[in-house]
């Protein structure tokens, strides 16, 4: 069974920090690309970042360019999305997907987590 379990969300202040975790059983990541997603109220889910280690490639949407940074952890398995100087309109329930594929659409991602959401104040 394929499980993707994020951790990380909370409550931040604009300007802030947080870094959130996803970690996979059943798949490995190496093999996958893998993306952070995120979906407002209201608003349709949205994607975030992603990478690809069989590609060598990265992705940012454009309001998060620069401020937020995807890694992959092969070792541990687990992707991490380190997002600084944050916004009110970061928030968003946030969930890691993954495509065997290496692709980063939120209509065809092939596993999903359940979400962890995050929350700026402002």
């Amino acid at each position: 069974e394929v499980q993707l379990v994020e951790s990380g969300g909370g409550l931040v202040q604009a300007g802030g920090s947080l870094r959130l975790s996803c970690a996979a059983s059943g798949i490995t990541l190496d093999d996958y690309g893998i993306g952070w997603f995120r979906q407002a109220p209201g608003k349709e889910r949205e994607g975030v970042s992603c990478i690809s280690s069989t590609e060598g490639s990265t992705f940012y949407a454009g309001s998060v360019k620069g401020r937020f940074t995807i890694s992959i952890d092969n070792a541990k398995n687990t992707v991490t999305l380190q997002m600084n100087s944050l916004k009110p309109e970061d928030t968003a329930v946030y969930y890691c997907a993954a495509d065997y594929w290496g692709g980063c659409d939120a209509h065809t991602m092939e596993y999903w987590g359940k979400g962890t959401l995050v929350t700026v104040s402002s």
